[in-house]
């Protein structure tokens, strides 16, 4: 999809982080949008602060894990644009600790949000993409949906299971021989606040506060807080999502390449096993 002026566009997860970001440079480009998030605070002032600036954009509060909602979603869209190009599934939430002791709860959240609101987003808005001269999906997942992470057990298996659905998705539109490319996003390191969501979020979206760790696991997520810490800028990542689009690649890896290491220890694993 190379033109991008004028299109629409629906951003989940806009609120803060790489959607907030993907969202400035999707308005940048002069497309018209339609932002999703949980939280209606912070995505009114996501929506607010467009706006000030001139650009057509309306929020729409979503919980992505609620499919009801998502078709909420896309009605919106619908009704104030009529057309839909470009749907980036972006929302995810993170609860850490030895995933055994993960309780049903949380377990339950973060599959809701990281892997169901993508399944749910693609069910509502593929078939109107799929009516459309073009259209693209990107799909956020992680360099944790790609090898072994200790803690975030939910985290880590959403994200290894939104990359088997955006595989899949690809797999079915080239069978369809539809014009709706997609992108799989797997970021490194990366400054978001999705690490701060075990205080300031939670199921229904009820902040949660201080969460007891082992000592073990406690240090184990510092030095995640501490490594994400170090990423790169959000707004690094957008611009990566915009060239994606226009230029129709399937892989986009922000900062993933200290990991190399270990998906290439991983590909001779598997050489060795078979």
């Amino acid at each position: 999809m190379r033109q991008l002026r004028d299109r629409v566009a629906v951003v989940t997860g806009a609120s803060t982080g790489i959607g907030r970001a993907v969202a400035r440079s999707f308005a940048n480009e002069g497309m018209r949008l339609v932002l999703a998030s949980q939280n209606a605070d912070r995505l009114a002032q996501a929506v607010d602060e467009l706006r000030a600036d001139g650009f057509p954009v309306i929020g729409v509060p979503t919980d992505v894990g609620d499919e009801s909602q998502v078709q909420a979603l896309a009605d919106a869209t619908l009704n104030e644009y009529g057309v839909v190009h470009v749907l980036v599934n972006n929302a995810g939430v993170f609860a850490p600790g030895y995933l055994w002791d993960i309780s049903t709860e949380d377990w339950k959240w973060v599959v809701d949000v990281n892997l169901w609101g993508p399944i749910h987003a693609i069910r509502a808005f593929v078939p109107h993409l799929l009516t459309q001269d073009e259209g693209h999906v990107v799909n956020v997942s992680s360099a944790g949906g790609l090898m072994p992470a200790g803690v975030h057990g939910p985290y880590c298996t959403t994200k290894h299971g939104v990359v088997g659905l955006s595989k899949a998705l690809r797999a079915d539109l080239a069978i369809k021989g539809a014009d709706i490319g997609v992108t799989l996003v797997c970021p490194g390191a990366v400054k978001t606040p999705i690490t701060s969501q075990i205080q300031t979020t939670g199921p229904g979206g009820v902040p949660r506060g201080t969460v007891d760790l082992p000592p073990e696991v406690d240090a184990a997520f510092g030095s995640i807080l501490t490594y994400t810490d170090a990423g790169i800028p959000a707004s690094d990542v957008c611009d990566m999502v915009v060239e994606a689009i226009r230029e129709n690649h399937f892989w986009l890896l922000p900062n993933a390449e200290v990991f190399f290491p270990i998906f290439d220890k991983q590909l001779e694993d598997l050489k060795a096993g078979l």
